[in-house]
């Protein structure tokens, strides 16, 4: 397939694609949970890298950080490129986006104000890690405490974490953009609009909850050390639910090119746009990986 997927800030790059042309946007913008205060550029961008086990007490664990000016920025962040991503869908063609559990709310209501319908949830169910904490390591450093009190406290406590569930589903947002008049007709002038029913996930009618495992680390590659790869298996799903064969997707935050690769799998297009020079390189190394004879399509190299 013929797929075009450049380098810089999707917030220009989108405004290069042409109105009205885009079948199906599909993708997982950062949110950036873990690192406090900071804003969507390519520097923050680069540092998120996996924490280390070692590491977790020199901070806060992860998904513990709050900062209330988050939600808001991240509210107008999704708005922002969802009013270009509607002005580039076809009538009828539907926006899924991943998102967190503690700001899917946050990302639902922007995209809905930027004039998108909002359809349903989807739920990509797993078997995450926990990653509750105790409070042992805190009560030993207590220096008001004597010994004793501390054994007994940490007995008191036994089984009594931080308010941590272990993570089993991230969410997704199923956002349409508005038919032209009945949905037939904006089927037949645009082939939006609607579900394919017939493409079963594990031989079930299509349904709001789709259980996968995460990627292996031989599906992702070695060389592969993006923080939220998402299962290609799940994303191929989602783009035969919603468009046909040669249909065309945009991904505006490709990450490490998951759905590039679901997009080559499925004998659709992807436009697709990544702002780190780091993932830009793993894209190009997990697509020479999929077709084992080298890049497909169109690169476009665009720096600001």
């Amino acid at each position: 397939m013929d797929h075009d997927f450049r380098l810089g800030d999707s917030f220009d790059l989108i405004k290069t694609i042409e109105s009205n042309s885009i079948d199906l946007c599909l993708t997982d913008p950062p949110y950036f949970l873990d690192t406090l205060g900071d804003e969507w550029d390519t520097d923050n961008i680069d540092k998120r890298k996996p924490t280390k086990p070692s590491n977790v007490f020199k901070s806060l664990p992860k998904g513990m950080k709050f900062d209330r000016e988050q939600g808001p920025r991240f509210e107008k962040f999704m708005h922002d490129i969802s009013m270009e991503i509607k002005r580039v869908l076809k009538p009828g063609g539907f926006m899924i986006s991943f998102s967190s559990a503690r700001l899917y709310h946050r990302m639902t209501v922007g995209v809905e104000d930027a004039g998108f319908e909002i359809r349903d949830m989807i739920g990509w169910t797993y078997q995450g890690q926990a990653k509750a904490f105790s409070q042992d390591h805190i009560i030993q450093k207590q220096k008001n405490l004597t010994q004793e009190e501390k054994d007994n406290l940490i007995r008191e406590l036994e089984g009594w974490k931080t308010a941590q569930l272990k993570p089993c589903i991230e969410p997704m947002c199923l956002a349409q953009k508005p038919v032209e008049g009945k949905i037939i007709e904006n089927y037949l002038k645009y082939g939006t609009g609607l579900m394919n029913t017939k493409n079963r996930f594990q031989d079930q009618f299509p349904g709001n909850i789709i259980p996968v495992a995460k990627p292996t680390k031989k599906e992702k590659g070695d060389f592969n050390d993006h923080v939220s790869v998402k299962p290609v298996e799940l994303l191929e799903h989602l783009i035969k639910l919603f468009t046909k064969q040669g249909a065309m997707v945009l991904d505006p935050f490709l990450g490490s090119g998951s759905t590039l690769v679901a997009c080559e799998n499925t004998a659709r297009r992807c436009v697709g746009f990544e702002i780190s020079d780091r993932y830009f390189e793993i894209i190009k190394k997990r697509l020479k990986k999929t077709t084992g004879n080298g890049l497909f399509g169109t690169t476009s190299s665009v720096t600001n």
